[in-house]
């Protein structure tokens, strides 16, 4: 739960809005949150809600916001009800508990109410509403400043020693004054814990424990801190802009007593100050800015090298090293970057090798700037490294993004910290061992306590600003319940939050642990043990997939829909399908349109009267691939290149209800067309749209009687010709055969227990392009035209430098392993040469707006 805001929200659509109520209890930094609302529908909807409870992390992002959805019809004229329960740990965030909510009805509601109640048992420093927020960017406005009144209208604050109540009900008139459409906004609460004990505050229900470990007023220990920043072409424009501003602000925040350097690299690396780090002096301060402006980007992509350059300043030759060590600072590398390694050592198992041997016990966090950086890498970099990774947002407030971070990481107090619970009284601890502690943060561990055990025995070991120091300390076990506490409020559910604190950091901690294993039997283990205890616990994670359980017809009046998670496998597979009733279809048409299995690689296919097996797409957002080209998923191309019998990958983020044209064979009249739909975003790239396919329409039309047109969705094959046909889908994949040397395959992706990633969708395969022309446009003709030897890129080369050069033309590319598919039937690794999504645009030759030929 930590390192983000998380804001909840319930929208609808087609109705009136009666009531909305917002009920969040908080025991201990643990809330419980339950929205109800009730609804008049005015006209038969399809509307999105959640009726679920879990700790949400797990839940997908669009940039700050956690979803689940699920789509049910309402018909007209009726009364609905709609709840939503979640839970979540609140993170301690610049020495204060931060509570987002969020309130987005898209309508004024007649009855609004919101009521937050708070108890910690060691005390309530403070708490405060704060105005509402309508913009997910940050400011430079800083929470926690200023007095009371600017809580919202319609707000009320209650506080006493341990026990806090907000209330907020603003009325119709509150609401219109603030926007017509109603709240778009989140409410925000902060307040803080008064923690008087060194050891921090433990709690234990029902044979589990927690441990918050928040020690207030330690000195600060120096640091040694080396900014590392990529410059790689890549970074020209806003982004280098933006780094740029953010240095200047972090540079002036050094304290004088720490140390630091600059490293920048892009296929060359460059370090600011050779072989050393400098004090944070006045002069040495001013001289970095200097140099941070005079940055220039340009060039590839060397990220081990500017890793090992990094790592020579924090963890020197143990020669030049005792001055270093007696010192006792604390050594940090902060490593920004927009891209994925393109030059030097590009392999990311050989880069984590060599940046664990180098770096020692140095703290490593990964800064990945947009969703083209290698996002992955860095978090295994990270892990490996005693740090985290973090995303940033290219939007317009990336500098204090980066600035925000910092701030974060600024103030060591504590290193190698080991938590320990003496005399076996505790088990199954979660990570109690941590490599730093910072100011305005906190460590939390969780475990299992023996039965019978009324003392329970901590103890902290540290190194801080002069040495290293062991304190113990007994806490006294009172396994009472919270709602035995005196404060009002709804604290329903709140008894058993220790111990779900324990499941999702047990779970947490086996994720990051098969994140990092490379022996797939040790995969399979953790995935395992991570798998039931989501299962156990009701928690949606990424081993498991959240399921709407129906009734039955004549147990829907009474039974309401439940949600729950099931297993996600590792490999999903389609149903077996049987072939579609062929129904009256004109003769021309039945020729038209055939149902076959796919086409072996490199051949054109006949079709044959079988059952369809196929292996649904993963979750990656690599497609497939057959004779010629596809267009798969979110749509990433991949391009057979005929002279270097290679595969050339690359992908065009498309806009949900776009209508993009993928192939226009003038001289035959065949026309095809794709209409995408959103799809959920993946963890740590919410801001990169995701679309499918999910209405595909083929034509051919020479102006005589056997014009065809056929339109295939997730629900139907239409056939409009000679009459009109619909075919129902109950297989996996559907030939048009349009001419003599044209054919088309589109694929039916369905999954039986589809992860959040994973949707229905449509994927279009060229099994036989011989009889199109070279005359071919759309976002396929460049396929089309190389595989025809007349395209631009038929003499294409690649040299071993990653350039590739098509006529006049050349543009950098990298060699990825990547999911292709030279069946539908069996997926597996493979090479591509991946396109620079900035590059893109001029490989196609047009823009993307040219290719949108209707948005719906």
């Amino acid at each position: 739960t930590r390192g983000g805001r998380r804001r909840r929200a319930l929208c609808c659509r087609g109705g009136g809005f009666k009531y909305a109520h917002m009920v969040c209890s908080v025991v201990s930094r643990y809330a419980i949150t339950t929205v109800q609302i009730t609804i008049f529908l005015f006209y038969r909807i399809q509307c999105f809600y959640i009726t679920t409870s879990c700790i949400c992390l797990f839940a997908y992002l669009s940039r700050e916001i956690e979803k689940f959805r699920v789509a049910v019809s309402v018909p007209s004229g009726a009364r609905m009800s709609f709840s939503l329960s979640y839970e979540e740990l609140l993170p301690l965030d610049s020495a204060a508990m931060s509570l987002f909510l969020g309130l987005r009805p898209g309508q004024p509601v007649q009855n609004l109410t919101l009521d937050v109640s708070v108890t910690e048992r060691t005390g309530i420093s403070f708490i405060k509403a704060f105005p509402l927020k309508t913009s997910r960017l940050l400011s430079n406005t800083a929470q926690g400043s200023g007095p009371q009144p600017y809580a919202p209208a319609s707000t009320h604050v209650e506080h006493s020693a341990g026990c806090a109540r907000v209330r907020y009900s603003p009325t119709l008139q509150q609401q219109n004054n603030i926007s017509s459409k109603g709240l778009n906004a989140d409410f925000i609460i902060q307040y803080d814990v008064d923690l008087r004990d060194l050891m921090g505050e433990v709690q234990v229900y029902d044979g589990y424990f927690v441990h918050y470990f928040a020690p207030r007023g330690l000195p600060v220990v120096p640091k040694d801190v080396i900014f590392v920043i990529d410059v790689s072409g890549s970074m020209i424009g806003i982004k280098i802009k933006q780094t740029k501003q953010a240095m200047g602000t972090i540079l002036g925040d050094l304290r004088e007593a720490d140390h630091f350097n600059i490293i920048t690299f892009s296929d060359k690396v460059h370090t600011w100050k050779k072989g050393r780090t400098v004090r944070a002096t006045r002069q040495n301060v001013q001289d970095a800015k200097d140099f941070v402006k005079r940055i220039i980007a340009e060039g590839w992509t060397n990220i081990n090298a500017a890793l090992l350059s990094a790592a020579q300043l924090v963890n020197p030759p143990s020669s030049v090293s005792t001055n270093h060590l007696s010192s006792r600072r604390v050594p940090l590398v902060i490593f920004l970057t927009d891209g994925e390694a393109t030059i030097g050592v590009t392999a990311g198992d050989t880069i984590l090798s060599n940046a664990k041997k180098a770096l020692g016990s140095s703290s490593l966090f990964g800064l990945a700037f947009g969703d083209d950086a290698d996002f992955l890498l860095l978090k295994r970099l990270s892990l490996d490294n005693r740090g985290v990774a973090r995303m940033v947002y290219e939007d317009a407030d990336a500098a204090l993004q980066l600035k925000g971070f910092f701030d974060e990481v600024a103030s060591p107090l504590l290193s190698d910290i080991q938590l320990s619970y003496l005399d076996d009284q505790a088990f199954d601890i979660t990570h109690a061992l941590f490599p730093n502690y910072f100011q305005g943060s906190e460590l939390v561990v969780a475990g299992r306590v023996k039965p019978g055990v009324n003392d329970f025995k901590v103890s902290m070991s540290a190194t801080d600003l002069k040495q290293r120091v062991k304190l113990e300390n007994d806490v006294l076990i009172t396994n009472g319940s919270a709602e035995s506490l005196d404060c009002s409020g709804g604290l329903k559910g709140i008894s058993s939050f220790v111990r779900r604190l324990w499941a999702y950091f047990t779970i947490k901690e086996l994720l990051l642990a098969k994140l990092n294993a490379t022996d797939p039997a040790t995969q399979r283990l953790l995935a395992e043990k991570a798998t039931n205890l989501s299962l156990k616990y009701n928690f949606v994670t990424p081993v498991t997939s959240l399921v709407v359980v129906k009734p039955d017809v004549d147990e829907a009046a009474q039974t309401p829909t439940t949600i729950k998670p099931t297993p996600t496998p590792s490999n999903n597979e389609s149903k077996t399908a049987s072939p579609p009733p062929v129904g009256k279809i004109p003769t021309s048409l039945l020729n038209a349109l055939k149902t076959a299995p796919p086409p072996a690689p490199g051949k054109v296919s006949t079709p044959q009267p079988k059952t369809l097996k196929t292996t649904t797409p993963s979750t990656t957002k690599t497609t497939t691939m057959l004779t010629l080209t596809t267009v798969d998923g979110d749509p990433h191309f991949v391009v057979q290149l005929p002279k270097l019998h290679q595969n050339l990958c690359f992908t065009v983020d498309g806009r949900a209800n776009d209508v993009l044209r993928l192939l226009e064979e003038p001289e035959r009249g065949i026309i095809v067309d794709g209409h995408l739909m959103r799809a959920p975003s993946k963890h740590g790239v919410e801001d990169r749209p995701r679309t499918y396919f999910d209405r595909l329409t083929i034509s051919s039309v020479t102006g005589g009687s056997g014009d065809i047109m056929i339109t295939l969705s997730l629900d139907a094959v239409v056939v409009e010709g000679e009459g009109r046909d619909t075919l129902p889908i109950n297989q996996q994949g559907s030939v048009a055969s349009l001419n003599t040397g044209v054919r088309f395959l589109v694929m039916f992706h369905h999954y039986e227990h589809p992860s959040y990633l994973q949707m229905a969708h449509l994927g279009f395969y060229i099994t036989d392009g011989r009889g199109l022309s070279a005359s071919t446009q759309g976002l396929l003709g460049i396929a089309v035209k190389d595989y025809l030897g007349g395209g631009a890129m038929h003499n294409e080369a690649i040299s071993s430098a990653g350039i590739l050069r098509w006529g006049s033309e050349k543009m950098r590319v990298t060699l990825q392993d990547k999911t292709l598919k030279d069946t539908v039937r069996k997926r597996h690794m493979g090479k591509c040469w991946v396109v620079p999504k900035a590059e893109v645009e001029r490989l196609l030759g047009h823009p993307y707006e040219s290719y949108v030929v209707d948005h719906v």
